[in-house]
């Protein structure tokens, strides 16, 4: 059983948190300590402990995580100036 932890929570909406988007493998949440002006964690719904737990079975959640961070980067105008 993978470990529990806040971001968890978070995914399962068990604790509060500003909630950007949500699919099935991957959440995106405002930082609540953020350090820019635009702040978002992109994470997997998936708990992966280290690098070393990655599997091959992960590529789609992981691209997802890319794909997401630049989807969010233009809704936010911040694709021009880097993130």
């Amino acid at each position: 059983m993978a470990e529990e932890t806040i971001f968890s929570k978070i995914i399962r909406k068990e604790i509060p948190a500003n909630i950007v988007y949500q699919d099935e493998l991957v959440t995106a949440f405002s930082d609540i300590s953020p350090q820019a002006k635009t702040h978002i964690l992109i994470i997997p719904n998936k708990v992966i402990p280290t690098v070393n737990d990655v599997t091959e079975q992960d590529e789609i959640m992981l691209g997802r995580l890319f794909s997401v961070a630049a989807k969010l980067a233009k809704e936010e105008g911040i694709a021009e100036d880097g993130y």
